[in-house]
Formats: structure tokens, sequence, C-alpha cells
């Protein structure tokens, strides 16, 4: 029997090496006649910026950028973006840049079409007043956020990741161009890559899961399996690219339908106390709640038949979670300096996150303290 289900839909998406070209054809569909570009200082000096402003003024449409996105933006970085943007004449926002740039563009939307403050939209659904239309240029292949509702905020005091999600601060377009991706760091695409992988399976087992969720989980999982193993190894090809960024949207399109998990609720600790990039808290801790929740038979199941798409396609014989912990010991992540009087902190922080409520077996504080323990010996001793 299948369970019942509320699917929300995907914003169209554009996708293909030069993808990009297509930018004033997009906002011209939405109607819009003015655009406001947000991205990062490092998009702009990879020359991105300057390529969107060029097309879209070549095209008669007139563009203002802010170019100062900040990894993990806090409700100050939301709200310094709105005051940029209350200056300037735009019926369109434009994110350019990783998931850092796609969260800023969404809270400054939120600011500016509905006032306040980020955390009176912590949760689904609170925003009254209609949204600007937004367009996602994803320059990553990892958050999916092109895909996604929601826009990740920390707050200033507390610096709790808040998800703050509507339905009408989806983007109507999503374009997928690979040729972005060609200028990201290594790191980052080792980074940014874990993590849609995590998205992938997390989503394929959380309590929300879906037939429509499962869909997404599992197609993306097969475009990212057998593409991340040259992402690990810096020998991308275009090909790889395209197949990464392609698996990450469809892993925001199976977030947005369903829900993530421990591996997440784990991580966000990390990366508010102890300044760990997102994509490396995510990779230490999957491997580790996967097997924790391995013991569910329902989850056993669903692992084993990634493991044969794994043999199917070639990629390895291993055992799914197997496979997952050697990438990411193949993946030369830098050793967290964690001690052992920080964990009681970090789990307890880990019960208070979202995500966490729809792992698919429940963990009680002692489980998190546990977890934390066992991924950072294993990751110190890797």
């Amino acid at each position: 029997m299948i369970e019942p289900f509320t699917s929300r839909p995907a914003p169209k998406l554009i996708f293909g090496p030069g993808a990009l070209r297509e930018l004033p054809a997009g906002v011209r569909e939405l109607g819009a006649s003015g655009v406001f570009l947000v991205s990062d200082t490092g998009i702009a000096r990879a020359g991105h910026v300057d390529t969107a402003r060029r097309l879209l003024e070549s095209a008669g449409i007139p563009v203002e950028v802010f170019a100062r996105s900040k990894e993990n933006p806090t409700e100050s970085d939301a709200a310094a973006c709105r005051d940029i943007a209350r200056e300037i004449r735009f019926d369109c926002i434009v994110a350019l840049g990783g998931g850092s740039s796609m969260d800023t563009a969404k809270a400054c939307n939120f600011l500016l079409t509905n006032g306040g403050a980020m955390r009176d939209y912590h949760g689904y659904g609170k925003a009254a007043k209609p949204m600007l239309p937004f367009i996602a240029i994803p320059t990553t292949a990892g958050t999916g956020s092109e895909c996604q509702s929601y826009a990740l905020v920390s707050r200033d005091d507390s610096h709790e990741k808040m998800a703050c999600g509507d339905p009408k601060a989806r983007a109507r377009i999503a374009i997928l161009d690979p040729e972005l991706t060609e200028t990201q760091p290594g790191a980052v695409a080792i980074q940014t890559g874990l993590d849609a992988l995590a998205h992938a399976l997390e989503s394929a087992v959380c309590t929300r899961r879906n037939a429509i969720s499962s869909i997404y989980s599992e197609g993306a999982f097969r475009h990212l399996s057998g593409a991340i193993g040259p992402v690990l190894a810096g020998r991308a090809s275009h090909d790889d690219r395209g197949h990464m960024q392609l698996g990450a949207a469809l892993s925001g399109l199976a977030i947005e339908n369903s829900m993530l998990g421990a591996a997440h609720a784990t991580a966000n600790p990390l990366t508010a106390r102890h300044n760990v990039i997102h994509g490396h808290a995510v990779a230490l801790m999957l491997p580790h709640i996967m097997r924790f929740n391995a013991e569910e038979a329902a989850v056993g199941a669903i692992y084993a038949r990634y493991a044969d798409i794994l043999k199917e396609s070639r990629v390895t014989s291993l055992p799914l979670i197997d496979w997952v912990a050697e990438l990411v010991s193949q993946s030369s992540l830098p050793v967290i300096s964690v001690g052992a009087q920080d964990l009681a902190a970090l789990a307890l922080d880990a019960t208070r996150q979202w995500t966490g409520q729809f792992n698919p077996r429940t963990l009680i504080l002692d489980d998190y303290v546990a977890l934390y323990r066992r991924a950072l010996a294993s990751h110190a001793s890797a």
C-alpha cells in the first residue's frame, strides 16, 4: 500500500553547460524588469557575477549586486542584505553561489516583503504576504537549496541554526550550469559533494519519506554515487560535474518532500560551536549515524537496495555504509579538535535540532554523546 503524501512542486529546472545564458529569459518569464543579485566575494572573484551582470544588462535588465554573503548566515547578515535591498528598485531576486548565498537571498526576501526578524519565520508557512520571484543559480553541487523553500539562518544570540521555510520562498526557476562548478576549490567540491550524498541517504530513510521523495532520493543517489569518487580524487570530468549538480538538486527535492535526520542534527552543533564547515561536519557523522539507524529493519532494507545500486553501476561491491565510511576516510578532511569535555554540550544541542526528530531511530542524549565520541575518535585515527 502506498502511504498518503503531499508533494511540494519543483521549480522550473534549466540544466546544461552554459545554462547561465538563460538567466535574462528567466527573468522576463517571471514578468520582472530589474534584478537584485545576491552572491559572495569568492564567486565575484571567479568572474561569475560579472558574467551574470553582462548577460542581464545586455538584455536591457538593470541589476544591482550584493556580493557580501557569508558562510552560515546569521540574522544580522540577513538584515544587512535587506538594508541594502531597501535602497534599490527591483522586482526579482537572483542568488548566484552556494547554499549560503541562496540562504541569504531567501532570508532577504522574507524580511523585505514581510518585515520583522528571521526568528519570526522559524518553522514553516509564517510569511503572510507575497514574496518577490526568486531565481537560484548554484555554483556548488551540495546543498540543494535551489530546490528548497527553506532559508537556513543562525540566531545571533544562541547560534542555533533556524530553518525558516515558506512555499513562497521557493525558487521559481533554478539554473543548473555545471560549468559554474569548475572554479570551486577542491576542498569545497569534496565537502559539498559529501553533503549532497548525505542528503540523498538521510532523506531516503527519514520518518517523512514517501513515494515521491523516495524517487528523488534514489535518483539523486544514482547521479551522485558514480561521480563522487572522481570528485574526491580531484579528477572530475565535465560529465561528473553535471551528475553531481543534478544529483544535488534532486537531493534538495527529496528534502523538500521529506526531511533529514540525525547526521544533520549532530553536524549543526559542530558548526555552531567549533566553526566546522557544514559539509565536513555532516561527513564526519554520517557513517556512524547510518550504522545506528541500520538496526531498524526497514532502514537496513533500504540501505541494502542502495548497495545493490552501487554494484549494478560498478561503483563498488562494498556494503553501503562501508563505502560511505571509505569515502569519508579518502576525503582528507582536517582533524577536528573537540575535547571529551565538549561532548555533553554538543549532544544537548543536537537534541534541540529540528531534523533529529525525523531520524528513523529515536535518539536520547546518551546516544548523541556516544555517537559524537565514536565519530571523533574514528576521525582522529583515520
